[in-house]
């Protein structure tokens, strides 16, 4: 559905020679389709935590040059820091942001295993996600006895590593990779100045808890409330404010929400008040729209609103802008990766869509139409669900509509996205044709990208239809069930959605004539044609239903 992103977050063990770290970021920047979002070296340490983000295929080849450099320019041999460590580019970890599983992200960690073994020459252990064996899951095990203790570990048949050479190389040491769920330092800012007090709330919500006296005076610890959370209360100087300073390790366990609104309950009933919070670093788009619909779920509104309307109520809510402005373009990855040069059809104005569309280039075509007159019909149910979900007296159905809205809105979002996809499907068919084809080998390799290409200019008005015959279901719901002044609202909607997978289907059958296997294209229009009437089923039924509600047979 949405584009792939991955985030890696290798570690370098060198963190006070800014024109080496600079050596070693400008290499990764350099790989195409790599953004490097943050630097953050550590003098005490010696340490540098680089993070940069990309697609799967991106991301791969940023890591490995990354391992490349860090082993031409860091000597092990020669570095001593506070924090543990055993390799030149000592961690390497890749987490999954958006579009991508975790079994996916932990493939790619082992695809980086394997490269930096085989072409690089590190030695490699792969730890957590991606681990071979159960037994190398932690990385405090994995890395035990740092790179002092490496050279007799080798030595150990249980400590061959997973790949690379087994035999201890003084100059780069180890390298752990690794796929790990994505971490977020989140500090929430207290109307108080005492530590002590700051900390009553942070050691009652992390994971590890804190320790109290049982029956018999005898000191345990009493686990907190917050899975897959560490913190602490520290004092911010430049704020003049106390602070619960905490690291969110699994934001699918614990959300950033979440942690905040335990903290709001925490403080209250310690006679604090959370003032605000402040978000260290970036976040998922996703993590920040969960937030957004969480705090409008409380208020009792309906969740299916736009995206910035979500990121605005989850900034209000959690006080996100109190110390420093909260910039989504800067603080969102995915926001941070759109890029500007490339002008979308979809945040063009209607005027310049259509004089585009009219104008004699072959693209945007009757595919990105589709698209967006599908856009423009769930747009239109979720319109009705949304007046639905906020009409006087109908508190009870709230829920109901509430639902249905953020489903017609997640249909709309991906019908714009693929106005896009569907003229990006077109330039691949000709970038394909473009291909030399000199040589055999040459001919072979153009013809099968050309397939691919064909492939992928099916697929996307495929989805088009069938995220367009999705939405009739919020239409024909909020046609049936909601507010009756909008009837003839929710039936426009099902004409576009009409327009939308007819006009798609087209699209996919004059493509099918460009694929050479005949079973694959069988197989293709039979997924069409059964898109194709369920969806005109159910857009006669709400036309019929809109007919019958005007002539006022049904009140």
């Amino acid at each position: 559905a949405m584009d792939q992103i991955v985030e890696c977050v290798p570690n370098f063990s060198e963190g006070r020679d800014p024109a080496l770290i600079r050596a070693i970021t400008d290499r990764i920047a350099a790989v195409d389709g790599v953004e490097l979002l943050d630097v953050d070296p550590g003098r005490a340490t010696n340490r540098t935590v680089v993070t940069f983000v990309g697609s799967p295929k991106a991301v791969v080849e940023g890591a490995v040059e990354a391992g490349r450099a860090a082993k031409e320019l860091i000597d092990m041999a020669r570095h001593s820091g506070e924090h543990p460590r055993f390799g030149g580019m000592d961690v390497c970890p890749l987490v999954p942001v958006s579009g991508v599983t975790m079994e996916e992200t932990a493939e790619l960690a082992r695809e980086v295993a394997r490269r930096l073994g085989e072409e690089v020459g590190l030695t490699i252990y792969c730890y957590e996600h991606a681990a071979l064996s159960e037994g190398r899951r932690n990385l405090a095990e994995v890395r035990a006895g740092e790179y002092e203790g490496l050279e007799a570990r080798l030595r150990d048949p249980q400590w061959k590593p997973d790949f690379g050479p087994a035999e201890f190389q003084p100059k780069t040491g180890a390298t752990a990779v690794s796929a790990r769920e994505f971490l977020i330092a989140y500090n929430i800012n207290l109307n108080t100045t005492s530590v002590a007090r700051a900390n009553s709330v942070a050691n009652v919500l992390r994971e590890k808890g804190r320790r109290v006296r049982n029956a018999d005076g005898k000191l345990v610890r009493e686990p907190g409330r917050l899975k897959s959370v560490k913190g602490i209360g520290w004092f911010i100087e430049e704020y003049g404010v106390a602070q619960l300073s905490f690291n969110l390790t699994n934001i699918t366990v614990t959300s950033m929400h979440a942690a905040f609104d335990a903290a709001c309950e925490e403080a209250t009933a310690r006679g604090m008040r959370v003032t605000g919070s402040e978000l260290v670093g970036l976040i998922p788009l996703e993590a920040m729209l969960d937030a957004g619909r969480f705090f409008l779920a409380k208020q009792r509104r309906s969740i299916g609103v736009s995206d910035s309307e979500l990121i605005k109520i989850a900034v209000r809510s959690m006080g996100l802008d109190e110390l420093t402005p909260f910039d989504p373009a800067e603080k969102i990855i995915e926001y941070r990766m759109a890029d500007p040069s490339r002008s979308k059809l979809s945040s063009m104005s209607i005027r310049s869509f259509t004089e585009e569309t009219a104008s004699e280039s072959m693209a945007p075509g009757g595919g990105s139409v589709s698209a967006a007159v599908g856009a423009l019909g769930a747009a239109l149910g979720t319109m009705v669900a949304n007046l639905s979900a906020a009409k006087r007296g109908w508190a009870d159905k709230l829920p109901r509509f509430s639902e249905l809205a953020d489903a017609g809105k997640r249909a709309t979002d991906e019908l714009v996205r693929l106005v896009d996809a569907d003229t990006a499907a077109f330039d691949g068919i000709v970038a394909a044709r473009r291909l030399p084809k000199g040589t055999d080998q040459e001919k072979a390799q153009r013809l099968a990208a050309i397939q691919d290409a064909v492939r992928a200019a099916i697929e996307v008005p495929l989805r088009t239809m069938q995220v367009a015959k999705d939405s009739l279901v919020v239409i024909e719901a909020s046609a049936r069930e909601g507010n009756p002044a909008s009837i003839t609202d929710a039936a426009v909607g099902a004409l576009c959605v009409r327009a939308a997978v007819i006009g798609a289907r087209l699209n996919v059958q004059i493509n099918l004539a460009d694929l050479t296997d005949p079973k694959e294209r069988e197989r293709y229009l039979e997924t069409a044609s059964s898109i194709e009437q369920e969806a005109l089923t159910a857009e006669a039924a709400v036309l019929e239903f809109a007919a019958q509600r005007m002539a006022g047979e049904v009140s």
